[in-house]
């Protein structure tokens, strides 16, 4: 079981990152978002912020796909984010070592090639093992 505090930590252990001013966590690298807690919005209601609910940046639609299809437990989206290379992640259902894949395969998809190179080449998750 992970929460928020794991995806701050994770998030903050990989290069360039900026943690956004938000309700709950925000992170970018390079200036796009990778990882962030899920804006729910509910007809009528403001919109809540749930921190155990990440949206995760996917390579694209197959792999987002996969997700959903193969560990519904875990991923799930809503129709807001048709068309999008995004998943949403119960944090309360994945293990920590899953979440440090996700988070930095997230952060790989959006950092520019010469720091995921980087990254890579320093041995890839070993600072993010939880």
């Amino acid at each position: 079981m992970a929460d928020a505090e794991d995806v701050r930590r994770l998030a903050l252990a990989l290069p360039h990152v900026e943690e956004i001013d938000s309700d709950g966590f925000d992170f970018r690298v390079a200036g796009k978002g990778f990882v962030w807690s899920y804006p729910e919005r509910r007809p009528g209601k403001p919109r809540a912020i749930r921190t155990d609910i990440a949206v995760l940046f996917v390579g694209d639609e197959a792999e987002k796909q996969a997700l959903l299809l193969g560990e519904p437990e875990l991923f799930f989206t809503t129709s807001s984010y048709d068309g999008w290379p995004l998943v949403m992640l119960r944090l309360t259902e994945v293990d920590p070592g899953r979440l440090a894949e996700l988070v930095t395969d997230a952060w790989r998809m959006r950092a520019p090639d010469a720091l995921a190179s980087d990254i890579d080449e320093a041995g890839g998750r070993r600072a993010l093992d939880m």
